[in-house]
């Protein structure tokens, strides 16, 4: 089964796989309407499913927040006359696993089950959508495991440095709120918040869905139709404001009494429907993408200042950004800071030399077949790209989009992003010779 999988994932980053050879991602419209993508493989008895609704934790009210990520993790607590311990029962007997998330903008879920047992699968996830009980017990449970959560994570540096970063980064915008203060609102979040929360997002409108497996066309319209057609059309949710970024660089350091501290950087990125985004995906690669990158080799690798050192692009709706993540002996923050930003002023000074950005290019070309090691995998992607609203054939050409990305293309784009006033650092520790701005 894996080798089939590999197999499929290779086909879709194959440097110039001919026509005959090209993955075959059909739009699927079902009898009521609803539309899927679907990459029908026959070869293994598993169908996996990844969707999600237009609306996330960016939209959700501000004294009700933490509801989208609560009203989430509850959907597979219980469903129709099954209460939590039943439907866990249904789902193990079933041979299926459905499980739900959120991020800022949408919220999403995922399933997957054989073949043979796929009525009752899809049946769990309709009963889940349409049908969710948030009984108070398990309300009480899940909010005590979100508040251990919450205090848990304020001792670790990188997930304070993380959110304190968003804050700044974000200010005043949805994706920046501060949820300094979430645990109040959770402790007072009742049955009803998470009814009425379900209800504006779990609609059909703005609904995406990508499938994967042992099922054709005409059977996947009529389980897309048992599943969601269920639910109200609703109507699109809050369109967020347009991001503006911070206009100046910031250093912000938190104390902590722990002997390596963990730092963030950031600055405004490329969007994902960019022109530029090819050549920003093989900066960012060129700069923190691996073992044989810029800062890995000057961090880590020639001076052993940093337990582990990397930088990507990272995009939601409104907002996209380049960030390094890195952490470092508190006795060592300030160097690894100084030759990070040194590496940020070469790449824009210098530009980026012949050997990296062609093994910039080989590696970006064949890695995502890595990543691709199970139909889940594979659904997942075809739910990202319908996200992005990227055309079905994007997987075609991307090899030759990666391919065409010029020295000066990258040499424009870190022009353009790696600019000293564009970025915002937070450290989070004790960190020796690190001063934060006022």
């Amino acid at each position: 089964m894996k080798r089939r999988i590999l197999a499929l994932a290779g086909l879709l980053v194959a440097f110039a796989a001919p026509a005959a050879f090209a993955v075959d991602i059909q739009e699927v419209t079902s009898p009521r309407g609803i539309k899927a993508w679907l990459v029908e493989d026959k070869s293994t008895p598993v169908i996996a499913l990844s969707f999600s609704f237009e609306g996330g934790t960016a939209t959700e009210p501000e004294a009700r927040k933490g509801v989208t990520g609560l009203m989430a993790t509850m959907l597979t607590d219980g469903a129709g006359t099954l209460p939590a311990s039943a439907f866990r029962l249904r789902e193990e007997d079933t041979s299926a696993s459905l499980g739900f998330g959120t991020s800022s903008d949408r919220l999403s879920g995922s399933l997957r089950v054989l073949t043979a047992n796929r009525d009752q699968g899809f049946e769990l996830l309709r009963s889940a959508l349409v049908e969710p009980r948030f009984d108070t017990d398990m309300l009480d449970q899940r909010r005590a495991q979100l508040l251990s959560g919450l205090n848990q994570s304020e001792q670790r540096p990188a997930a304070v440095a993380e959110r304190r970063l968003m804050a700044v980064m974000f200010a005043g915008h949805p994706y920046g709120r501060s949820m300094a203060d979430r645990a109040e609102t959770l402790k007072a979040m009742t049955q009803d918040d998470l009814k009425a929360r379900a209800a504006q997002l779990l609609v059909r409108h703005g609904l995406i869905v990508a499938a994967v497996g042992d099922i054709d066309a005409a059977e996947l319209g009529r389980q897309l139709d048992r599943t969601f057609a269920a639910l109200p059309m609703g109507a699109a949710q809050p369109v967020l404001p347009e991001w503006v970024p911070p206009g100046k660089a910031r250093t912000i350091v938190i104390e902590r009494p722990v002997p390596q501290s963990a730092v963030r950087m950031a600055m405004p990125g490329v969007a994902r429907d960019d022109p530029d985004w090819y050549p920003a995906l093989v900066l960012a690669h060129i700069l923190g993408g691996g073992q044989q990158s810029r800062l890995f080799t000057e961090v880590r690798e020639k001076r052993g200042l940093a337990y582990s050192i990397s930088a990507g692009m990272r995009t939601s709706a409104k907002a996209a950004l380049m960030t390094i993540s890195t952490g470092n002996a508190n006795e060592h923050v300030a160097e690894a800071l100084r030759l990070i930003r040194l590496e940020l002023v070469r790449l824009r000074t210098e530009g980026v030399g012949a050997e990296e950005l062609s093994d910039a290019k080989t590696y970006l070309s064949g890695s995502l077949a890595l990543s691709l090691d199970s139909s889940g995998a594979i659904a997942g992607l075809l739910h990202s790209l319908q996200v992005d609203r990227l055309p079905r054939d994007i997987l075609d050409r991307r090899a030759g989009l990666i391919a065409a990305v010029t020295a000066e293309d990258v040499n424009r784009v870190a022009r353009r992003l790696l600019r000293d006033e564009n970025i915002t650092t937070v450290v989070v520790g004790k960190p020796a010779g690190v001063i934060g701005d006022p």
